[in-house]
């Protein structure tokens, strides 16, 4: 059946319109999207600038804060070599983490985390050298009033002994002054297990008293045995298994050590040994010397 041409022009009429009707919405619809999506795109390099902008303050406070921690190491020393050869291995530390983050980019957050443990690692490492350098300050200002005290103790001590000297000469009428042995030189030496002098009481194994029997050609001659009395920084005299007792003017003693020498008139320099010490603690040690007839002299060591 044929279409009439009227009808026909009025559909073609109608689907034009519906083609451009539907083109229209289409395009409608992809301009909305585009908007969206530049939104959206706007929006997302917004965040990413803003957060890079936060990392990169993290970064530039960690910086600073490592450059604190440097000042602070520099600024801090001791009188004590081997915290010293410590604070310049932890100085180099420093500098070296401050190095790192000058080269990693604020966005590497693994590294910017890591790196601020580590400054975490270097307070705790820096008050804990703060605390031990007080401590050992404190340690020295102690040590150095009880070394005063025991020099005021030592003095009172030669003192009475100077007294007590005395009073062996006044009884030691029985032989004239002139034939009475003395001695000069007595030093007393604290040494270690390899034999070697030390001034540190933790390493004490024995002490070696040194003097020199003056020569006296109207002395007696004869075997002559000499006592030494070795005494803490308390007084106390140190006994061992070569301990004995002795009597000089009229007064019983007891001896750390002695020996027996043959006087003939000379001179005779003599040491003795003081062994099996025990645990030993810091201060002034003082050495007597003495033979059954009189006071010999007197010595002090200091150990720290």
């Amino acid at each position: 059946m044929t279409e009439d041409p009227l009808e026909r022009i009025e559909r073609e009429e109608r689907e034009k319109k519906n083609r451009n009707g539907s083109l229209k919405t289409a395009t409608i619809i992809l301009a909305v999207a585009a908007l969206a999506l530049g939104g959206a795109l706007a929006w997302i390099w917004s965040q990413k600038s803003s957060l890079v902008n936060e990392l990169e303050g993290e970064k530039a406070e960690l910086t600073q804060q490592l450059l604190n921690l440097q000042s602070d190491f520099e600024t801090l020393n001791s009188d004590y070599e081997s915290i010293n050869s410590q604070l310049d291995t932890s100085r180099e530390q420093v500098a070296l983490l401050i190095d790192k983050l000058s080269k990693t980019e604020a966005t590497n957050r693994a590294k910017i985390r890591q790196y601020e443990k580590e400054l975490g690692t270097l307070r705790s490492i820096m008050r804990g050298y703060i605390v031990q350098i007080d401590s050992l300050n404190t340690l020295n200002k102690r040590l150095t009033a009880d070394a005063a005290a025991a020099r005021k103790e030592a003095a009172e001590s030669r003192q009475a002994n100077e007294n007590l000297t005395r009073q062996v000469e006044n009884l030691s009428g029985q032989v004239a002054a002139g034939s009475v042995v003395k001695a000069r030189g007595l030093h007393l030496e604290a040494y270690n297990g390899s034999d070697r002098a030390t001034d540190r009481s933790s390493r004490v194994t024995y002490f070696v008293a040194t003097l020199s029997l003056v020569a006296n050609e109207i002395a007696e001659h004869g075997p002559i045995r000499v006592y030494v009395r070795v005494k803490d920084p308390n007084g106390n005299v140190i006994l061992n298994s070569s301990s004995t007792d002795f009597t000089v003017g009229g007064e019983t003693m007891t001896a750390s050590a002695s020996r027996e020498v043959d006087y003939e008139g000379q001179d005779v320099e003599m040491s003795i040994y003081i062994k099996e010490v025990g645990e030993l603690g810091k201060g002034i040690y003082t050495a007597e010397a003495y033979t059954e007839k009189t006071f010999l002299g007197r010595s002090e060591l200091m150990l720290r």
